[in-house]
């Protein structure tokens, strides 16, 4: 089937040789699962290469096809990963087929109900019951993660991975997006951060790490959470995910709520025999100290996305992160030097944006 004869003419195919293999998998694999081709639509699309569509079943239900090309997306992560959360006993999309070489995968549909949007509509309405129910599920859901999901059989968050991440902010953050040339005098406090910032991570115990722990990927499902974009998975600091989740890219609380909710996955990773410090103190500093890391990383992620992909939109949320960053890095008197050089990049309206 080609897309001229798809009876989904709303999805665009820039190659039509890969449009052919797709419906040509899909018209093998469909039947197995009574997928009915005629009712493939958009379903999402994410920073990446991938695109997932969205087909009904025959009998109910709905199924999602992931669309990931090679050679800039390769599958296979996301299939070894998904298989460690099923037998972690967490709830992700199941493979139901695949097809590795072309970058096709039937999975199970998790439904349409992304945590960010319910946040969001919680928030907005004031009913933080509602939000607090939905945190301590993904806080609970995280403690299992760590838990359960071996580290040993996902690649090192390592320093040449954790500096190649920092790299970005100067490079398309700094060069590109604002414009400016750091002198050597700024490049060296720079450095001096970065060495900071690895040591502080590297030094952290070692658990599973998402990497991507955040509302957006997380599904308002049952059991609760349904886990998404995983496939980056990596054995690092047990407090980066936990980063992730209370200081995201779309969604903010204030720090008094962002504590509680912190406090609660402590208690609970240290009931379950998790190795987080014995302080919250020392805990929480390490929290603060990977977000910072990530929070440079996804400003010149933001940043290229803008400049490189064509992708525009993430750039309204920088003014977002460099809050985090400044409020992080002016905290801790190491890290100051690093707040003084983010300051003049940040621009007279970014507080006034964050909020």
């Amino acid at each position: 089937m080609t897309p001229t004869s798809s009876p989904a003419p709303a999805i665009a195919w820039s190659d039509p040789a890969r449009a052919d293999a797709f419906f040509a998998w899909l018209g093998r694999v469909g039947p197995r699962h009574a997928v009915v081709t005629a009712t493939l639509r958009p379903a999402s699309s994410d920073a990446s290469f991938r695109r997932y569509f969205r087909a009904d079943r025959g009998g109910g239900g709905s199924v999602v096809v992931m669309d990931a090309p090679p050679p800039q997306e390769d599958v296979r992560p996301f299939v070894h990963v998904a298989g460690l959360i099923a037998d972690a006993g967490l709830h992700a999309p199941r493979v139901l087929e695949e097809d590795a070489a072309h970058g096709f995968l039937l999975l199970d549909d998790l439904g349409s109900e992304l945590y960010l949007q319910a946040l969001q509509a919680a928030q907005s309405s004031g009913d933080l019951r509602r939000a607090d129910g939905l945190m301590r599920d993904a806080i609970a859901a995280l403690v299992t993660w760590q838990l359960k999901v071996p580290a040993t059989a996902l690649p090192p968050y390592d320093d040449a991975l954790l500096r190649r991440e920092l790299a970005l902010f100067p490079d398309w953050c700094v060069a590109r997006e604002c414009g400016v040339t750091w002198t050597a005098a700024e490049t060296a406090t720079w450095n001096s951060a970065c060495d900071q910032l690895v040591a502080a991570a590297l030094a952290q115990p070692v658990v599973a790490v998402h990497r991507d722990w955040m509302p957006r990927n997380l599904m308002v499902a049952e059991p609760n959470p349904g886990i998404l974009d995983f496939q980056d998975a990596v054995s690092g600091p047990i407090g980066y995910d936990l980063a992730s989740l209370l200081r995201d890219a779309f969604i903010s609380w204030d720090e008094e709520q962002e504590l509680d909710w912190a406090i609660r996955y402590w208690e609970a990773a240290r009931k379950a025999k998790l190795p987080v410090p014995a302080d919250f103190g020392e805990f929480w500093r390490s929290v603060e100290w990977i977000g910072l890391q990530r929070h440079l990383k996804v400003l010149g992620i933001f940043s290229r996305l803008k400049h490189r992909d064509g992708k525009p939109a993430y750039s309204a949320d920088l003014p977002r992160f460099f809050a985090y960053a400044q409020k992080v890095a002016s905290r801790y008197s190491t890290l100051r030097p690093l707040g003084r050089l983010l300051e003049p990049l940040m621009g007279a309206t970014t507080i006034e944006a964050f909020h």
